[in-house]
Formats: structure tokens, C-alpha cells, sequence
């Protein structure tokens, strides 16, 4: 059919740091670091991602437990009411995070080609 195709396949891996008992990063809490930066705010970020501002708090509060030094720190404001921001260390992690998926990703190209070749075509969305 002309102007039909096909849905792409995609592969991503998931890297999840453990400290004990808590994932100390994930691709969520990257996720919200992200959208942390973006908008300078915990609730602007959560509610980006269609998270509770409870539910953000508590990944932003366990990602701060788990790192020698927080990763997000609150800014003081004034008209505005403050904020939220990445430390350095936040930035840091962040970009260290993505360049970990990048090269896992490239660790497995071989295998996914492979895999890839296998999955069925879906019709759709």
C-alpha cells in the first residue's frame, strides 16, 4: 500500500543502579531528571510525565538518599515561589546514564540485528 509503513521496531536497554534495596537510578529517575531541568521544577517535571507530585518527590527523594551528594536541590524563590534544579553531581549522573545506555546498546547491535530479523511485521499502530 502507498504511504503505509510499518511500525519500527525498536530496542532500548534498561540500566537500573541498585543501593541496597532501592533502585538508585533507573530510566523513570532519569526520566524526571530530565524533566527536572527542563522545567526547574518538581511538580512542572512530574507533571510533564504524568507523575504525582508525591510519586516525583519520592523517586527525587530516594535518588538524594542514594548518591553521596543530591542529585536535585530545591531553589529558593521569589515571585516565582522557587524551583527545583540538578546539582552538578545531578548533571553529572545524568549524562553519564545516557552515555551507559548508548554503548549497551551498541554492545548488543549485533545480537538485536539478529533478533530483529525474526519479529513479525505488525499492521497498526
Amino acid at each position: 500500500m502507498a504511504g503505509s509503513k510499518q511500525p519500527k521496531v525498536t530496542c532500548r536497554p534498561r540500566i537500573r543502579i541498585k543501593a541496597g534495596k532501592d533502585i538508585a537510578l533507573g530510566p523513570g529517575k532519569v526520566d524526571l531528571l530530565e524533566a527536572i531541568e527542563r522545567t526547574g521544577s518538581i511538580s512542572a517535571g512530574a507533571r510533564e510525565l504524568g507523575l504525582s507530585y508525591r510519586r516525583a518527590w519520592d523517586l527525587v527523594d530516594t535518588m538524594n538518599r542514594c548518591f553521596k551528594h543530591p542529585l536535585v536541590a530545591r531553589v529558593k524563590g521569589g515571585k516565582g515561589g522557587g524551583g527545583a534544579q540538578l546539582t552538578a553531581e545531578g548533571q553529572d549522573v545524568l549524562n553519564l546514564y545516557r552515555a551507559m545506555e548508548v554503548k549497551a546498546l551498541k554492545a548488543i547491535e549485533p545480537e538485536w540485528k539478529t533478533v530483529q530479523k525474526s519479529i513479525k511485521p505488525h499492521p497498526g499502530k
